[in-house]
């Protein structure tokens, strides 16, 4: 009897009310905690690791952290995304220090990477170039296109416009933002500045005078897929054109005698 009336007293029920609830709210508490915190192994940077450097892998070690923290990082977790890559220019890697996904590159995406595949007794040019002269972006490292020059007359001159083939079959080795950064890395939405090619001295010399030229623009012609697979030697022997030049070069106090005699199609409007 006394038991009974033990428990159902309302106190005692309130009471025991209160520390269910208290049980489930800390039980869910702990709950919560425990997966918030639930740790996970991510790479970080046992050195200094500076810009263009390449990771190995005694350039890594694993620690564990909050997954919480993942969830709004763009950090890499895997070291088979990291080893052989290179540090993006602009940036580095501390010591101890995340391995960002904006940090890490290919080598291809490197600035300066370009220039290992040059030959001896070439130099690197860079043309100016935006979206509309690029084709929308549809020139492609590895594409073989023709690189033509507009030249438009004075009035002095007879006021007719030259457009003609200057250089056929040569190369793009690259297509490099504003920023000198690789166009075509597919998580970058990059807008193309520049295309870069491989030219002997002479050639160098001709397109960096022909960018003087005020009334002259240089113009990438893109070819078909089949023109790229047949490519033959790059070739430049538009007399006309280089004459062009090499006026523009004398009037202006330099002195470029033109190295070819051929002439190739020129059409005047």
């Amino acid at each position: 009897m006394g038991l009974k009336k033990f428990v159902i007293n309302r106190t005692t029920v309130t009471i025991l009310g209160i520390v269910a609830g208290i049980a489930v709210l800390v039980g869910f508490y702990i709950y919560r905690v425990n997966n918030a915190i639930n740790p996970v192994k991510i790479p970080v940077a046992t050195k200094d690791i500076a810009a263009t450097e390449q990771i190995t892998a005694k350039d890594i070690e694993m620690v564990s952290i909050s997954s919480s923290f993942l969830k709004n990082a763009n950090v890499i977790t895997s070291t088979s995304e990291l080893i052989e890559k290179y540090v993006a220019t602009g940036t580095s890697i501390p010591k101890g220090g995340m391995f960002y996904t904006d940090q890490v590159v290919e080598k291809d995406e490197l600035p300066n990477s370009v220039f290992e595949e040059i030959p001896d007794g070439y130099t690197i040019y860079q043309l100016a170039v935006n979206n509309e002269t690029t084709y929308a972006n549809s020139i492609f490292p590895g594409d073989r296109i023709d690189i033509w020059l507009e030249y438009k007359q004075n009035s002095t001159e007879g006021g007719k416009i030259i457009f003609g083939e200057f250089i056929s079959s040569i190369e793009v080795l690259a297509v490099r933002d504003s920023k000198g950064q690789n166009v075509f890395d597919v998580t970058s939405g990059r807008t193309p500045a520049y295309l870069l090619f491989a030219v002997k001295t002479d050639l160098y010399r001709y397109l960096k005078i022909a960018e003087k030229i005020s009334n002259m623009t240089i113009v990438p012609i893109p070819r078909n897929q089949q023109y790229t697979e047949d490519a033959g030697s790059t070739e430049y022997n538009n007399e006309q054109l280089i004459n062009l030049i090499t006026r523009f070069a004398k009037d202006n106090g330099g002195n470029y005698s033109s190295t070819t005699s051929s002439v190739n199609n020129v059409t005047e409007e």
